[in-house]
């Protein structure tokens, strides 16, 4: 029985002896191997395919697209309004000041977006620009005076946001000429602007402007104290003090720019004509409800965003600069060196690139907008949308803003104290220019049913005495 037993279990642990693969079974996984990297890509293939055939039906993106879609010249104007001038006077603000004055960001959007859209709705209706209208229903002798004042105060800050760019390109590769890049700047924003058909430069203009979005990361990224920085958001602060008066008037002229009246209204017709509206009389057929919906939205959107970058310049400034004591920035690449140290490489790159994108975008809005103004005031041929052959004096003014901007960078003028008095000439001219926009969107003969509601002609003239009060506190400050 023992003996028996002893030959029954034999077989039972030679059982467990692994038995060797087949041929089959060999050929069948050294294909499975073979096949595995293929069939993982036609899975990642046929995935990416309903992905994407699911991402037009999702509700989310396909209504984050119409709103891109319906942005335009609003979205245009608004980043233009945060140049490299802007961003040095945002950035002296932060340094010198702290997060006293954030709350301006707040307070000041619904009071540049309210002029943005009347400005607009002044191109819709009518079917002209801003100074073609006020060439038709005002004293011409006061338009020459204030387009003359435009272009000098728009041909500075060319230079000086010439000069910012070129600066910024050296921050990042030192070893580049300050002459060749001013000079390729400007050359590089006058190829675009005379060459290139109005239809794909508006798209051009419209992605740069998502370059401010780094002066929102710097500031993420620099860690800041947040509590500290929303208690000074809405409530608001102010000393009265010859520095103050200053900075206020800086700030207003940067944010409430005649420039940004005239390309708004331009950019309008623009669009219109884009859209086969090639006359006047095709041009000022009633104005659809749909249309003066969406350039609100374009207006408010592109203002929304020129605040929000606005707002997070000077925390980033005032929560850095000004804590470690460090109070004078005399342009916006000194902001970006002097972040380095204390915010780290990344905020310093996102905030050299800002700089070099906003002027790319800016710079043609200042230069086109001195061009539209003149040419609408002497009655010249004007338009992106034309060849350069059939507006001369149009592209000539153009050429000859970058050709002064050009010039200043060379003559040895200080370009700190140009900006301030640029700023200056902004500060006397916009309280004019403005006063007559509320006039002309007020005026129901003019505007028809588009005409200001009481509560948006109250606000244009608020916004008129501020700057005119702010202007003429400033000036005497600086004397």
């Amino acid at each position: 029985m023992a003996k028996s037993k002893s030959n029954q279990e034999i077989p039972e642990s030679t059982s467990k002896i692994p038995r060797m693969p087949t041929g089959k079974q060999t050929e069948a996984m050294f294909r499975k191997g073979a096949e595995a990297p293929a069939e993982l890509l036609d899975r990642t293939v046929v995935t990416g395919q309903k992905i994407t055939a699911a991402v037009p039906s999702n509700k989310l993106v396909k209504k984050t697209g119409d709103y891109w879609n319906a942005l335009g010249p609003g979205l245009t104007t608004g980043a233009s309004d945060d140049d490299p001038s802007g961003i040095a006077t945002y950035s002296q603000t932060g340094a010198q000041f702290g997060y006293q004055y954030l709350w301006l960001a707040v307070w000041t959007f619904p009071l540049t977006a309210a002029v943005q859209e009347m400005c607009a709705r002044i191109g819709l209706v009518t079917g002209r620009g801003l100074a073609g209208n006020i060439r038709v229903h005002f004293n011409r002798r006061v338009l020459y005076i204030c387009t003359l004042m435009l272009f000098i105060a728009n041909a500075v800050n060319i230079g000086a946001n010439l000069g910012a760019m070129a600066k910024a390109v050296q921050l990042l590769s030192p070893q580049l000429s300050f002459g060749w890049l001013v000079a390729g700047f400007a050359g590089l924003c006058l190829g675009l602007q005379i060459f290139t058909p109005y239809a794909r430069y508006a798209r051009y203009l419209k992605w740069l402007a998502l370059v401010l979005l780094a002066y929102v990361c710097s500031a993420i990224l620099a860690h800041l104290n947040w509590s500290d920085v929303l208690s000074h958001t809405f409530i608001p602060h102010i000393q009265f003090s010859k520095e103050t008066f200053i900075i206020l008037c800086a700030i207003l002229g940067t944010t409430i720019s005649p420039y940004l009246f005239f390309w708004q209204t331009s950019q309008e017709v623009e669009e219109q004509i884009l859209q086969g509206k090639t006359t006047l009389k095709q041009r000022r057929v009633a104005t659809d409800p749909s249309d003066i919906k969406g350039m609100r939205v374009d207006v408010w959107s592109g203002m929304f965003l020129s605040n929000l970058v606005m707002f997070f310049i000077i925390a980033a400034c005032g929560g850095i600069l000004f804590t470690h004591g460090i109070t004078n920035i005399e342009s916006a690449s000194q902001a970006a060196e002097a972040l380095r140290p204390f915010a780290g490489d990344a905020t310093f790159f996102l905030f050299a690139a800002g700089i070099i994108g906003t002027g790319l975008l800016a710079i043609p809005v200042l230069a086109g907008s001195s061009s539209y103004a003149l040419s609408e005031s002497f009655g010249w041929r004007e338009g992106l949308y034309r060849p350069l052959g059939q507006a001369y004096a149009f592209y000539g003014i153009i050429i000859i803003s970058m050709i002064v901007g050009l010039a200043i960078n060379f003559l040895g003028i200080d370009p700190i104290k140009a900006l301030i008095y640029s700023a200056f000439l902004n500060g006397l001219v916009a309280p004019v220019i403005l006063a007559l926009i509320v006039i002309i969107s007020s005026k129901h003969k003019v505007m028809g049913r588009w005409t200001n509601k009481r509560s948006t002609t109250y606000m244009g003239w608020f916004i008129t005495i501020v700057m005119a009060l702010v202007g003429v506190a400033g000036l005497v400050s600086l004397i």
